[in-house]
């Protein structure tokens, strides 16, 4: 990938089809009043969380109450030959909701159900609709949880489709371990189910695997079958700031190298604590802070603790700050959810670029150091968080979108961020996705090769290419 490659996506490759408007009425007669072609709708479902601004929305809006719903409206897409784009609360940030072939969109948000709770096997079953936080307060009662945490209360399906992590990876996993079972619509309208609620299968081609992370461009998933957890019996939380960001994330590399199994644990870098402190009105000491917190028995939790913050003293750590309510721990947590808004605030107006590398551990400090370094001489406002124990970080460079040069040098600093990452055997995308904004940096992480069978997969699936069209990679 050469420097030019950076700023090949500034603006997306949009090439609109024609929406007859014999679709239009078919689907006008099917789904009434829930089928908007009204402009504030189509524009409020035409774009995400990206920096991308100039994509015409899509041409109708669909919204699914039923599987049976979205099989009909996608026959009646795929009979006209029109792109289909899965709509579910519009957080993402890679581009992925954006109409560039245009088509219409089939909102999930009010296939909203939790359909079952099996207690006793740790699974649930949910519509696409049920966001983390709705799914976690319905099954509160049950003493269990669902730990994937990607900050937004983002849906389930939109989380599957992603492949969604966060802050509990490091000791839950991502939506790649998670999810179990789905109910899929097919590019063709046919409804499938892929995988069960056993916890292993060698039964065929793993399609689940297959469609989680698809982002919406194999078909629609309509039911999710995911796993949860017991609620530890313990949870303490804590804070400790650092006079480096290296002495920060030499603290994280040595207590995952130990094994300690810690559930969360998170870098906010001082020029966002400034942020956060400003938007959220708390009293955080302004440095490099870790945000950790441990789960298990009383005995492990404080055990665990203490390893962690004898490690970090050795590294000039200070300012312990210990939570063991829920109250207190909501508190701390608050200073890492509002990172993303509390930056946006600081400079009204603007956009973030957003990076979401990740590497093997051993290697962030080569990685982050050396970018935190290219983002302080570029001059551009940025804040950095990252879910450090699993080597992923994420940088959001803060543009003015009317300044074409600070777009640019957003993307230059991307380009040379991936770039590093790659080298360091890491990936583009921990946990955003591809969407748009990464095509050409997935191409140089898997190979021509890789890609090449991607699209062959595609076509088979999508012959008439009218699911989510020209994301991920182009035809």
């Amino acid at each position: 990938m050469n420097a030019p490659a950076a700023l090949a996506h500034l603006v997306p490759d949009v090439r609109q089809r024609t929406v007859p408007a014999a679709l239009i009425d078919a689907l006008k007669a099917r789904f009434g009043e829930r089928c908007s072609t009204a402009l504030a709708v189509r524009e409020q479902h035409g774009r995400d969380e990206s920096a991308f601004t100039t994509v015409p929305p899509p041409a109708a809006v669909v919204f699914a109450e039923s599987t049976q719903d979205v099989a009909d409206a996608v026959k009646l897409a795929s009979e006209h030959e029109v792109p289909v784009i899965p709509f579910g609360v519009g957080s993402s940030l890679e581009g992925h909701l954006l109409a560039v072939q245009g088509g219409i969109s089939i909102d999930v948000g009010r296939m909203n159900r939790v359909l079952s709770i099996n207690a006793e096997d740790l699974t649930v079953t949910v519509q696409p609709g049920v966001t983390r936080k709705q799914l976690n307060d319905e099954i509160k009662s049950t003493g269990l949880f669902f730990p994937i945490d990607p900050g937004a209360d983002a849906t389930i399906g939109g989380m599957s489709a992603t492949r969604a992590s966060g802050t509990n990876a490091v000791r839950y996993g991502t939506m790649r371990e998670n999810v179990l079972a789905l109910e899929v619509v097919t590019a063709s309208g046919e409804v499938i189910r892929t995988g069960t609620r056993a916890k292993k299968s060698s039964a065929g081609y793993d399609l689940t695997r297959l469609f989680v992370g698809s982002e919406g461009t194999l078909g629609v998933i309509t039911e999710v079958t995911v796993r949860i957890y017991p609620l530890p019996e313990a949870i303490s939380a804590a804070i400790c700031s650092f006079p480096t960001i290296d002495a920060a994330v030499q603290t994280t590399i040595q207590t995952i190298q130990l094994g300690v199994p810690i559930a969360r644990v998170e870098l906010i870098d001082a020029n966002t604590v400034k942020m956060v402190n400003a938007y959220a009105k708390l009293g955080l000491r302004e440095e490099h802070l870790l945000l950790m917190e441990f789960h298990g028995s009383p005995a492990s939790v404080k055990e665990q603790a203490e390893t962690v913050q004898e490690i970090a003293s050795e590294h000039g750590a200070q300012a312990f700050e210990w939570a063991t309510t829920p109250e207190e721990r909501t508190r701390l947590w608050t200073a890492r959810h509002n990172a993303y808004f509390a930056a946006i605030q600081s400079k009204p107006g603007c956009r973030a670029i957003s990076t979401d590398t990740c590497v093997p551990i051993s290697r962030l400090a080569d990685c982050l150091l050396d970018s935190v370094a290219e983002a302080d001489a570029s001059g551009l406002p940025y804040f950095l968080v990252g879910h450090v124990g699993d080597g992923n970080f994420h940088f959001g460079y803060l543009i003015d979108p009317d300044k074409p040069d600070e777009r640019e040098t957003a993307e230059v600093l991307n380009h040379k961020l991936v770039t590093r990452a790659l080298q360091l055997e890491g990936t583009c995308t921990g946990e955003h996705g591809v969407g748009l904004h990464k095509m050409d940096f997935l191409l140089s992480e898997a190979g021509a090769g890789a890609v090449d069978m991607m699209r062959t997969i595609k076509r088979a699936l999508d012959p008439k290419n009218i699911m989510n069209p020209g994301k991920i990679f182009s035809l």
